[in-house]
């Protein structure tokens, strides 16, 4: 089957944090886009959120007929996916749920229309099993801000054509993504596996009186977090094995993976930890409103990847070297 890949019409189904991000991304890259979302007030919590993120995608650079004006909200999901040349699905992460959206979004669509999931770890194979062609389903899980984050993890199921994985990755990567295809169907993909493990250790930390939130935040912010919008784990490590590399570092550090610095087993959530990682993260926020803090992130974001990308062009790297 030849799937669209050069795509006009993106359908967005579920309209939260997550799909209003694939909205505002579609918009900002000219496309026209129809959304749909069955909860009250969905369209204007909606275009509410795309006027939040616009200056943003306006100080990273639209593309030639980008504007909200191009979103269309409509009221049923057969409508919403009827003439699409990509679907996006983002609704809540229920197997019961995905399985009756994804049988009635793959009998309204056209065959040839590829169709992908948000999901952050439900798999595939499972909520893909009653729909019509699955050979064009996928998971595109992207991560927030999806409007300035480009990273996208795209998984095939078990009947996935490795031809719509591909056609998928091109999709994307005309969307300004950077696609990392995910080769095994495993719970929570690569990148939420390793920010679980993060989670995990840190609500250990509150748990056991260690650390305040907000210095847990300043552990990363001002140490590994820096690194890491340029450089991966792997090749920090490298880089600390000075000139022998790689293989000096595991020589010396590796002993002390057996050493018990981590739990990895998540703690309890108890009402006392949630109640002080609550009261930790309310004094974090302090009185900043969600909104206001969104355009900060989105600023930050902006410079840090505009600073990447000029000191690596300096160096003669591209910015997804």
């Amino acid at each position: 089957m030849n799937f669209i890949t050069q795509i006009n019409t993106f359908a967005a189904l579920g309209s939260g944090v997550i799909g209003s991000g694939w909205v505002a991304r579609a918009l900002a890259n000219g496309l026209d886009v129809v959304a749909w979302d069955p909860a009250p007030g969905a369209e204007a919590a909606l275009r509410m959120r795309i006027d939040n993120a616009w200056p943003a995608l306006e100080k990273q650079g639209l593309k030639p007929g980008a504007t909200p004006d191009r979103l269309r909200f409509v009221a049923t999901l057969e409508e919403c996916v009827a003439d699409a040349d990509f679907i996006q699905e983002s609704a809540p992460e229920r197997l019961d749920l995905k399985l009756e959206l994804h049988a009635k979004i793959s009998a309204a669509a056209k065959p040839n229309a590829l169709i992908s999931s948000s999901t952050s770890g439900l798999l595939p194979s499972d909520f893909y099993a009653n729909a019509s062609h699955p050979e064009r389903c996928v998971v595109g899980h992207p991560f927030n801000p999806v409007y300035l984050l480009p990273l996208v993890e795209v998984v095939g199921g078990s009947k996935t054509a490795p031809e719509a994985v591909q056609a998928a990755i091109s999709v994307y990567e005309s969307l300004g993504m950077r696609a990392l295809h995910v080769r095994k169907e495993v719970p929570g993909f690569i990148a939420d596996r390793l920010l679980e493990a993060l989670w995990r250790e840190a609500l250990h930390l509150v748990n056991d009186g260690v650390a305040s939130t907000g210095e847990i935040d300043d552990a990363i912010r001002f140490g590994a977090g820096l690194r890491w919008s340029f450089m991966g784990t792997f090749m920090t490590y490298t880089l600390a094995g000075g000139d022998a590399g790689m293989r000096h570092f595991m020589k010396q550090f590796g002993p002390t993976l057996q050493l018990p610095w981590t739990y990895l087993k998540a703690p309890q959530l108890s009402e006392k930890l949630i109640d002080d990682v609550v009261a930790g993260t309310r004094a974090q926020l302090g009185t900043h409103s969600i909104a206001e803090l969104e355009r900060y992130r989105d600023d930050c974001l902006l410079a840090v990847q505009e600073a990447v990308r000029s000191t690596k062009a300096k160096h003669g790297m591209a910015f997804d070297d």
